[in-house]
């Protein structure tokens, strides 16, 4: 019988919705028939683990020290296959900042955008944006610290709570238009969601409470655009060196689209988008959950992006 760590919780202000995550895996790899051993990231997980003889870790720890590369670091060093994306693609793909140069270098449009620096909001990149615009911690996830400035008078209470949760703050440009969603699952794109919130922008409170979205799946776009938005999803995810499974978020707008971030540590509550885009595949939580490990047995963590990359938008294969 195969031996599974869940890995959830963590010290990241994203801890609570980790537990929710974790607790679905859990659930899900016993329905599979695994064994399965829960371990709270926030003790002294990887001394427990080392006693344990696991053949693989299923990291389901959202924010800082779990989608950062520094929990994949530890698994390395122990000699242990763990499920989602290398050390250096889960470092790139959390640091915002990084990952939006990167898009830059690669011609995937995004948001115009600045970095500021420390409470004093040292600049770093040009002053020449207008409102409106949005403000968030560099690093992080969840919508957490995220604000939408409409008045020039909003961005100093924005700034400050942004900088609640990471040192470096990114301003983006506002792009006013329809937010979709794409899924990732071992280089193929999971069918394209739309989200439609019901507050001004898909926050934390919207993504955790069901009756404050609504998922449109397949998303209602015209076949040219779906399949843009599924290679550019897919070309996201490779040129930041992902593996295995990832979510990517964008922005639609004046038929442009904008990529937004890549998640290689997606939410896996019964509310969140990526298992939502893989039902609509076909493929139940369960099963879901059994091919993210079945990847990461395979052993190979991609270092930089590649191709070879496919999409579909009914018909679903791994």
């Amino acid at each position: 019988m195969m031996r599974v760590a869940v890995l959830m919780g963590g010290k990241s202000s994203e801890r609570e919705i980790s537990l929710r995550s974790g607790k679905a895996v859990i659930h899900a790899l016993m329905k599979k028939g695994m064994e399965v051993i829960s371990l709270d990231a926030a003790d002294n997980w990887n001394r427990a683990i080392k006693k344990k003889d696991i053949d693989v870790a299923f990291i389901a720890l959202h924010g800082k020290y779990g989608e950062d590369g520094v929990v994949q670091s530890l698994l390395e060093k122990l000699n242990i296959p763990y499920t989602g994306s290398g050390v250096e693609a889960s470092r790139v793909a959390f640091d915002k900042v990084c990952a939006k140069e990167i898009f830059l270098k690669e011609n995937i449009p995004t948001p115009d955008f600045y970095i500021l620096n420390g409470t004093n909001g040292s600049r770093v990149k040009g002053w020449h944006m207008e409102v409106p615009l949005v403000v968030k911690p560099a690093r992080g996830g969840s919508a957490i610290g995220i604000s939408i400035v409409k008045e020039e008078k909003e961005f100093q209470p924005a700034l400050e709570k942004a900088i609640k949760y990471d040192s470096r703050v990114l301003i983006e440009r506002y792009v006013k238009g329809k937010e979709i969603t794409v899924g990732i699952l071992n280089g193929t794109a999971l069918p394209v969601v739309e989200i439609r919130s019901k507050r001004d922008f898909f926050d934390f409170e919207a993504k955790y409470t069901a009756e404050l979205h609504e998922f449109i799946i397949p998303a209602p776009l015209e076949e040219e655009i779906y399949h843009r938005v599924q290679e550019i999803s897919l070309q996201s995810h490779s040129v930041l060196g992902c593996s295995g499974f990832s979510r990517v978020d964008l922005i639609l707008s004046g038929g442009e689209t904008y990529v937004l971030e890549v998640n290689t540590i997606p939410g896996l509550t019964d509310v969140s988008l990526f298992p939502a885009a893989a039902e609509a595949a076909g493929i139940d939580f369960p099963e879901l959950c059994q091919k993210i490990i079945e990847i990461a047995l395979r052993g190979t963590k991609t270092v930089h992006g590649g191709s070879g990359i496919e999409s579909q938008k009914s018909e679903f294969r791994v």
